[in-house]
């Protein structure tokens, strides 16, 4: 029979099967430390370097280059119209004028982009954040300057009584001025790195701590979705209206077809641009995040986010032929006549 004691406490036996038992459980967790610890250095040794090479880099100079070139000359035609030639600013030249100088500033950033993107060439970590923030603001204040174009153009068009009321050259003045503080701090929060370091290399090699779900969820929604859908359901509604038939004439038919030609354009070419960009970040944070592993398709992955980048700065050369002409083809042809109220918007809108 056993004594009272052995009652009261654990057998001596037990206790040392537990012992063994959580020491054996110790043990496994160390070596599972140690196997996944193995495991991230054979993903950073069997992926080491996701970074631009000879053919992107080759594809980088056949896009910058003549992007740089036919950017500056076109927008700098466009300021000069916009500035020295209009003499009188409604919504959408402002509109215009504003998108005119973020691409222009877009397309000046080109040169540093080609250069400090080179593998060979490291810099300040300050100065690559302030470069990275000055390529986005451009980039995100032209997604938004374009949204607001959009919705500009339906308020003028879809509800012209009520355009009498939100749409002033002072109110969207001051609409340009927001989102240029708004996209400009949103950007040097994001990319500016506290930690200072003189080996960073620009555009690839992105900090950590960008590709949190915190930061790429929000851009990906407020920065492209919530734009495209708003673009894209402005542009619907104002297509539906042009098409309601209003008058039998074969000139009015012509130009309304016309002002339809141009809101596609307008719209496929923002899709076209950005669309690419956004999907190739989402897939990059993916693959950051290891959800994405095997590292043929994050190398393709990281290849495709920098050409989808090469896509995107077209636009810049694209904003200026499409919305220029669209103001002369909105004034110049559209002719047609559903209501006086909105004719005069439409000669105030893109």
């Amino acid at each position: 029979m056993p004594s009272r004691g052995q009652f009261k406490g654990s057998h001596p036996i037990a206790s040392h099967r537990r012992a063994k038992q959580v020491q054996g459980a110790a043990d496994s967790l160390h070596i599972l430390k140690s196997s996944l610890a193995f495991f991230d250095t054979i993903m950073n040794v069997s992926c080491p370097n996701e970074n631009i090479t000879s053919i992107l880099r080759t594809i980088q100079l056949m896009t910058y280059i003549p992007t740089f070139i036919i950017g500056f000359m076109l927008n700098s035609f466009a300021l000069w119209i916009f500035c020295c030639s209009m003499k009188k600013y409604t919504e959408a030249s402002i509109y215009l004028v504003n998108l005119a100088i973020l691409d222009f500033f877009l397309v000046l950033s080109l040169p540093s982009k080609i250069y400090f993107s080179q593998d060979e060439i490291k810099v300040n970590s300050h100065l690559c954040g302030f470069l990275q923030s000055l390529y986005f603001t451009n980039m995100y204040g032209s997604i938004y300057t374009i949204t607001f174009i959009s919705l500009d153009r339906y308020i003028a068009i879809i509800h012209p009584f009520y355009a009498r009321v939100l749409r002033s050259p002072k109110k969207t003045i001051i609409i340009c001025v927001i989102i240029w503080v708004f996209v400009w701090s949103v950007s040097l929060i994001t990319f500016f790195n506290k930690e200072k370091s003189e080996n960073v290399q620009c555009f690839h090699n992105l900090s950590e701590n960008i590709w949190s779900p915190n930061i790429i969820i929000p851009l990906e929604m407020f920065g492209f979705v919530i734009p495209m859908i708003v673009m894209l359901y402005c542009s619907i509604q104002i297509i539906r209206t042009l098409l309601v038939p209003v008058s039998s004439s074969v000139d009015s038919e012509e130009s309304k077809a016309v002002v339809i030609r141009i809101i596609i354009c307008n719209l496929v070419v923002f899709v076209i641009c950005f669309s690419f960009t956004h999907i190739g970040i989402f897939l990059q944070f993916l693959a950051k995040r290891q959800i994405i592993s095997d590292c043929t398709v994050r190398k393709h992955i990281s290849i495709f986010l920098q050409v989808a980048l090469c896509i995107s700065n077209i636009n810049c050369c694209l904003d200026a032929l499409c919305y220029y002409f669209s103001v002369k083809d909105f004034q110049a042809k559209l002719k047609y006549k559903p209501s006086v109220t909105q004719v005069e918007n439409l000669n105030t809108s893109v």
